[in-house]
Parts: C-alpha cells; structure tokens; sequence
C-alpha cells in the first residue's frame, strides 16, 4: 500500500528533509515557549561551526546544515526527543539521526540519515 502525504508522494531518501523543517520549529517554539532568561540558569542554544561539518553537510541546504549544527551544539536537547524516523537504524534519539559520536578530541562521527 502506498503511504499517502499531504505533499505529494514522498520518496522513502526525502522524508527526512519534510521533518526537518518541521522538527526545528517545533523545537524553536517549544524553547520558546518556557520563557525564563540567562539570571534562571536558562542557557542560549546556540549552532556549531561550519568548519565542525564534513565539506558534504557544510555545502547542503540550509536547514539540513543547521539542523546538524544543533544537533552537535545541542546533543541534550535532541537526546530527549525520540525517533521515528523509521530507517530501521537503532537511533536512540533524534541526535542519532545526526551525529553519531563526539570522540575525546571533539572530533565527531556524523550520521547522513539527516542529511536524506
């Protein structure tokens, strides 16, 4: 049975690329949302460098690029958010779908599950 989308036919690679746009703003709303500021110990989340993504990432399309320098920046927040990106990968968290690991050197393995 083919899976309908209000988009049209979704191919099984780009699936991921109508998450993400969806996926940051519904993050940037829900950070929103709880208010507080720097004096409440709240933190600024804030994106990695360019120059931490492979040359691949670096040069794709915006939201792609900015969703995997979130998720190196911001690993604790994406840690929380389960994953159904349904890839049949063992992503334990929607950070698995970007970044694999940060070695001891801050180096990082990345994922190109996100990249779709």
């Amino acid at each position: 049975m083919k899976r309908l989308s209000p988009f049209g036919p979704v191919r099984n690679g780009r699936r991921l690329l109508w998450l993400l746009p969806g996926l940051l703003v519904l993050l940037t709303l829900t950070l929103a949302g709880c208010g507080g500021s720097q004096e409440t110990g709240q933190r600024s989340l804030e994106l990695a460098p360019v120059s931490r993504l492979p040359e691949k990432i670096a040069e794709g399309p915006v939201v792609v690029r900015e969703a995997y320098q979130f998720a190196l920046a911001n690993p604790e927040v994406l840690e929380v958010i389960p994953c159904y990106c349904g890839c049949g990968a063992d992503h334990g968290s929607v950070k698995d779908c970007f970044v694999r690991e940060v070695r001891p050197d801050g180096s990082a393995v990345f994922d190109d599950m996100g990249f779709g």
